[in-house]
């Protein structure tokens, strides 16, 4: 059975009417409503079966739940190289957040030093959501022990008009008030992120239960206005 007609059998209609309201940069017809866990169990299938190589070289893809399962098929590659050659060869295809959002490979967590160059490399593509990707795998996994204050610099230098980089890049900002608060204050209080970013950045924030009320009063006392 080819993998569309796998795709079919798993679709749920009601789920791909969820979907199309939440994921609106997508044709609405190229979503089939295949669940997040059916994909992932399919993805893993495709893996051991060996048929994965063959599906991730088909680009690009028909349907949105084609670009979920490449990218949890990614998610899943044990071998660094291989899998840091595939997510560039990927992410041009990505036309979306929540492809873009959910695809994070497992084995960069052992290769995090390896990984950064690739990360300062996407911050600077044109490509929507590859400057999303890179500031998500910033945030995942550069928020905690490899924390260094000259990521919160590259994240505040990225500008752009689009509403899906602007959104990671507050999250980000939000996050790393509440991991790394001495560090990322200043970029607030010194309004040194784009005004719509740094009001997001201090809402999201002020939102987490991560963030103690002493933080969030100092930062909604910075809350830009436009």
């Amino acid at each position: 059975m080819q993998i569309i007609e796998q795709l079919n059998a798993l679709r749920d209609p009601a789920y791909a009417e969820f979907q199309r309201k939440l994921i609106p940069t997508v044709a609405p017809e190229s979503i089939l409503g295949v669940r997040t866990p059916d994909l992932r169990k399919f993805a893993k299938e495709l893996i051991q079966t060996g048929e994965a190589e063959a599906f991730i070289n088909q680009l690009p893809h028909g349907f949105f739940d084609e670009n979920q399962l490449h990218a949890f098929i990614l998610s899943e590659d044990k071998d660094f190289e291989r899998c840091l050659s595939r997510v560039p060869a990927f992410l041009p295809h990505v036309d979306n957040w929540a492809t873009c959002d959910q695809m994070s490979p497992k084995v960069f967590k052992k290769h995090r030093a390896e990984l950064l160059p690739a990360i300062e490399n996407w911050l600077r593509a044109e490509h929507v959501y590859t400057v999303r990707f890179a500031v998500g795998m910033l945030m995942e996994h550069f928020l905690d022990g490899d924390f260094d204050p000259r990521y919160l610099e590259w994240v505040s230098a990225v500008r752009s008009g689009e509403y899906y980089v602007n959104m990671m890049a507050a999250w980000y900002f939000a996050t790393a008030l509440a991991k790394q608060y001495d560090a990322a204050f200043p970029y607030i209080r010194d309004r040194r992120l784009p005004v719509w970013t740094h009001n997001k950045a201090i809402q999201k924030a002020a939102e987490s239960f991560r963030v103690p009320p002493e933080h969030k009063a100092a930062l909604k006392a910075c809350k830009a206005r436009d």
